[in-house]
């Protein structure tokens, strides 16, 4: 009889480890969720959650509430107005861009609403000598929403490619073992490399290439940004599609049938 009730004991006690390892992966998703659900997100970025995916992309990328968080060109703060809200009791957020005008966006926010947005952290990217910088080794995820394509362009850097020189920074920023994610907008590997300076799309091969050189080791894919309507290859560029609509009102019906861009979303690992 001792016997049986030890193994019906440690049967009971390995259902609820299980139990509870079963748990967290949704326990995690639900905390990410309410910060998506944030009463203090403006209508207009909750009108393009079906294009940018924010809940599964976050969880693809592993973000938690207690993570130091950096947003590389957080622009407006679309993703602001979600990784604020989830970070502000246990984790850190920073915001870094061009600066100090390319965090405007943020400075907007945190005039607007400093309970919510007063903690976030500003720095400089690409960092330079005498500005403020994400300090190197603390960060337990690094996010860049549609951005390399610009680094690859040049853009705010006279036309000159940039793009290796802000993986290695990024790299810098994380913690040994860190993870870098990446949404960008995708060009077909067989399209001429050329399109790369001018459409705003950039080829998946291209950003791992520039990962893999900084030192990151890849760590997977995930097409929750994909749209198979995108051909890639409009009047343009990528800012002929919504919500940019660069043709205004010709064929608008057209592009806002296709929706937003095919989007890559990649995650990398900082080894260690």
């Amino acid at each position: 009889m001792r016997q049986s009730l030890t193994i019906v004991a440690v049967a009971t006690m390995v259902i609820a480890i299980a139990s509870v390892a079963a748990r967290e992966p949704r326990t995690q998703r639900q905390t990410l969720a309410q910060a998506v659900a944030a009463p203090t997100r403006t209508p207009a970025n909750l009108a393009r959650d079906k294009y940018r995916h924010p809940l599964d992309t976050l969880s693809f990328f592993g973000v938690s509430p207690g993570d130091t968080v950096v947003e590389i060109w957080p622009g407006g703060g679309w993703y602001t107005e979600i990784l604020a809200p989830l970070t502000r009791a246990k984790g850190t957020l920073y915001a870094a861009g061009p600066w100090p005008d390319g965090l405007k966006g943020v400075q907007g926010l945190q005039a607007k609403d400093a309970t919510t947005y007063g903690a976030v952290k500003l720095a400089a990217f690409p960092w330079s000598d005498g500005q403020p910088k994400v300090p190197d080794g603390t960060a337990d995820v690094v996010l860049t929403f549609r951005n390399v394509h610009n680094w690859r362009m040049g853009y705010q850097r006279g036309g000159q490619d940039y793009a290796a020189e802000a993986f290695r920074q990024m790299y810098a920023m994380l913690k040994p073992g860190g993870t870098l994610g990446v949404v960008d907008h995708r060009l077909p590997e067989s399209a001429s490399e050329e399109r790369e300076k001018n459409s705003g799309y950039i080829k998946v091969s291209t950003v791992r290439r520039l990962a893999e050189q900084a030192g990151f080791r890849d760590a997977g894919a995930s097409e929750v940004n994909a749209n198979p309507r995108d051909t890639a290859d409009w009047p343009d560029g990528v800012w002929t599609l919504p919500p940019s609509y660069r043709l205004k009102d010709i064929d608008r019906a057209k592009y806002e049938a296709i929706g937003e861009s095919d989007r890559m979303t990649l995650k990398f690992k900082k080894p260690g």
